[in-house]
């Protein structure tokens, strides 16, 4: 395989409640197509102004544990000076500060080096944008 830059974007519907969305199986689908089993590097990215990728356990709460510290620190009020849409939806263009819209992650013989208990998943606590865009890229 040459060492060309393989891309795809994927639709995600991601509901009306703040989400932490697994995409793992995504990525690694993405990889099996493109990677033929080479080194490289997964970039995963959220185009939207409202949205995160992060790298974390999923389905032992630690994803509910994450919107639950979210909302501690970024409370759904009306503080926010950027005020259209729901009630504290100025909050969610402050959260991609604290979950940035990427992640890079290496790619060994074609599948994601994570550990153990690692998922890749978009965090949408936007609840007036159901619909997100996930473009993943393979640089082998």
């Amino acid at each position: 395989m040459s060492n060309a830059f393989k891309t795809r974007t994927l639709d995600l519907t991601t509901g009306t409640k703040e989400a932490v969305a697994d995409i793992t199986d995504d990525c690694a689908a993405f990889l099996r197509d493109v990677a033929d089993g080479a080194d490289g590097l997964l970039n995963v990215f959220v185009p939207h102004a409202t949205a995160g990728i992060a790298i974390i356990e999923t389905g032992a709460g630690s994803d509910d544990d994450l919107l639950t510290a979210l909302a501690d620190l970024l409370p759904a009020d009306n503080r926010w000076r950027h005020q259209h849409g729901s009630p504290g939806h100025g909050r969610d263009h402050v959260l991609p500060a604290f979950v940035p819209p990427h992640a890079t992650l290496p790619v060994v013989d074609g599948r994601m080096a994570l550990g153990t208990w690692q998922s890749v998943c978009v965090v949408d606590t936007n609840r007036d944008n159901p619909e997100r865009r996930v473009r993943l890229s393979f640089l082998g």
